[in-house]
C-alpha cells in the first residue's frame, strides 16, 4: 500500500482528501504544518507529498526545499497563486503538479491514481542508457554523469526516461505532457519546457547548446546523445 502524506492547514480540506484517497486504498497522514510534516516524512516512507503552500508555521515553498535535499518523493502543491510565475516557481522549486484552490477532490484523487500507476509501468522496466559519460539506470531512477550522481526530481527523470529510450523520436510537448502528466492534465503549455530547462542545467555542459535533450523547433524535443 502506498503511503500518502497531505500537509494543509485547513483541516476539512484534509479530511475530504483523506476519505477520497482512502476510499482508493491508499495510507494516508495528514498535518496542518509544516514543520510536523517534516518530522513525519523522516519517520516513515512516503510515495506522495499534497503540500500547501500556505501553513502556519513555515511556509509551502520551504517545506518542499527540505524535501527535496533528502528524497526524490512526487510532490503535489496546493495553491491560490495561480499566475504563471507562481506556476513555473513551483515548478522549479521541484513540484511535479501544482493544483490552484479551489480544485476538485475528484480531479486531485484522478491525478494520483494516473502518477501511480506511471510509477507500477516504470518499475517493471529494467534497462540502462550508457555513452560512455552519461548513465541513465531506467530500473534505480538514477542519472550519473561521467560517475557522479545527478539529481533530478520525479519528473525530470521521467522526462529523460521517456526521450532517452527512444533516441532520435521526436515527442511533442502534448505527447510528453500526457506521458507524464497524464491525459486529463489542466496545466499550462510551458510545463515541458520549464522542466527541460532544469534537466538542461543538471546534464548539459553548454544549456544553450545541448547534447542531449535537442529541441526541434515548432514541434518538441528528441534526445541525441551522439
Amino acid at each position: 500500500m502506498d503511503n500518502i502524506l497531505i500537509i494543509e492547514d485547513e483541516e476539512k480540506v484534509s479530511e475530504i482528501l483523506k476519505a477520497y484517497l482512502e476510499k482508493e486504498g491508499y495510507c494516508v497522514y495528514c498535518t496542518t504544518k509544516g514543520l510536523d510534516g517534516i518530522k513525519l516524512f523522516d519517520t516513515i516512507k512516503f510515495s506522495l507529498v499534497i503540500l500547501d503552500l500556505m501553513l502556519p508555521d513555515i511556509s509551502g515553498e520551504e517545506v518542499c526545499n527540505v524535501l527535496r535535499k533528502i528524497s526524490e518523493v512526487h510532490i503535489f502543491m496546493l495553491t491560490a497563486k495561480s499566475t504563471l510565475e507562481d506556476r513555473i516557481e513551483g515548478l522549479n522549486l521541484g513540484a511535479d503538479e501544482y493544483l490552484v484552490k479551489p480544485f476538485s477532490p475528484r480531479e486531485l484523487t484522478a491525478r494520483v491514481n494516473a502518477l501511480f500507476r506511471r510509477i507500477n509501468i516504470n518499475k517493471s522496466e529494467t534497462k540502462v542508457y550508457n555513452n560512455g559519460d552519461l548513465e541513465i539506470n531506467y530500473d534505480k531512477r538514477t542519472v550519473k554523469m561521467r560517475g557522479v550522481e545527478i539529481y533530478l526530481t520525479p519528473n525530470e527523470f521521467d522526462l529523460v526516461q521517456i526521450l532517452s529510450a527512444s533516441k532520435g523520436k521526436v515527442f511533442t510537448r502534448e505527447q510528453l505532457i500526457e506521458r507524464i502528466m497524464g491525459i486529463d492534465f489542466q496545466g499550462f503549455d510551458r510545463t515541458i519546457d520549464v522542466h527541460i530547462k532544469n534537466i538542461r542545467k543538471k546534464i548539459e555542459e553548454d544549456s544553450r547548446n545541448p547534447k542531449y535533450i535537442i529541441t526541434v523547433t515548432r514541434i518538441g524535443y528528441k534526445f541525441g546523445g551522439e
